[in-house]
């Protein structure tokens, strides 16, 4: 970004002093899978109204808002759903976002089930790294998070495609006590080699998952079940940048296991992150329970610099951090009290 408009639009911070950094544009709020931590088929059912094809923000409208959002800071993009890679068309967005001068990282968060056909696309287009998700080895197990019975050698088929089309890969594994937590041994050990894994705490997103504290694995645990009953130590190691969402441990051969522990150990202090639904909603939490429309204003023909008077606005009101607060929003019994946004609008 020139110096001058630099200047122009210096880097915004919110009342607590974070600047914003990362942008999480969602591109659909329709899934492949129903995970039963995110879009449980109890709820999204056969019969559940998705978005119309108008209500989504078009190409040109998240080209436009990233531009944006760049003048307020943001470095990184970061594409979610619902499942991204169902939107048609998804590599000429992608051309589009990194064609943006001052976008440094262009990433997407994805189930991987269509990888093996998109991802060499997604590579020319100039997508960097992808974040699988995969929450077990075993197929029961898989299949009964996942919702539908999809066996992991889908989502594995995916992360080959990834590699070989010379996309970065990480994998994240949402973890869950009495659910997938005796499996994530194998898990590590097949995986390993081949990415980065990451193994997140269960978290209160959304409003229809059955969040229970009971159900969070803290660190030590997770570690505990990676070394599986063996004597595999894990030294932590420095972190890259401030803000950082994952504490990141090594094995003795070098591979790489990131911790995400949003409920036992927040950190919301740190957090750089915007959201946008695929709506052109901007949520400044994960765990917010409203946003700001910024879609209306844009199809009513408001200016960019009235856009980002709004965005400067919000920005700098901000005051999240609920997962410092979590405490006062969870019930007697372990279970979220909280309405908030639904995790297939925001993508995580």
């Amino acid at each position: 970004m020139p110096s001058s408009q630099a200047d122009l639009f210096p880097t915004l911070t919110d009342a607590l002093g974070r600047p914003l950094r990362d942008l999480r544009l969602s591109v659909t709020d329709r899934c492949n899978l129903r995970c039963t931590y995110c879009m449980p088929k109890e709820v999204f059912g056969p019969d559940f109204a998705f978005l119309p094809r108008s209500e989504l923000l078009s190409f040109e409208e998240l080209e436009r808002l990233t531009r944006v959002f760049v003048r307020g800071g943001v470095q990184k993009l970061r594409l979610t759903g619902g499942e991204p890679l169902l939107r048609k068309g998804l590599p000429e967005l992608i051309a589009r976002l990194v064609g943006i001068e001052g976008v440094q990282d262009i990433a997407m968060t994805t189930n991987g089930l269509l990888l093996p056909r998109l991802a060499h696309d997604l590579k020319a287009a100039g997508l960097k790294r992808v974040t699988v998700s995969l929450d077990s080895f075993d197929p029961e197990v898989f299949g009964r998070m996942n919702g539908l019975g999809v066996h992991p050698e889908r989502v594995l088929d995916g992360i080959e495609a990834a590699l070989t089309a010379g996309l970065g890969v990480k994998i994240n594994t949402v973890v869950q006590r009495g659910v997938n937590d005796h499996t994530l041994g194998e898990l590590w050990r097949a995986l390993r080699g081949k990415a980065v894994l990451r193994f997140i705490e269960f978290m209160d997103v959304g409003n229809h998952n059955g969040w229970n504290l009971d159900a969070v694995l803290p660190p030590r645990e997770v570690l505990a079940r990676l070394a599986d009953g063996t004597d595999e130590v894990f030294a932590p190691v420095e972190a890259n940048y401030r803000g950082e969402v994952a504490t990141r441990y090594t094995d003795a051969q070098g591979h790489e296991a990131g911790l995400i522990t949003s409920v036992s150990a927040p950190f919301c202090g740190d957090c750089t992150r915007a959201r946008l639904s695929a709506v052109g909603v901007l949520y400044t939490c994960l765990f917010a329970s409203g946003g700001l429309d910024l879609r209306s204003p844009l199809r009513e023909g408001a200016s960019d610099d009235e856009v980002y008077a709004l965005l400067s606005e919000r920005w700098h009101a901000r005051s999240d951090r609920y997962s410092e607060e979590r405490g006062e929003a969870t019930r007697k019994d372990g279970s979220a009290s909280r309405q908030k946004v639904e995790m297939s609008h925001i993508g995580g």
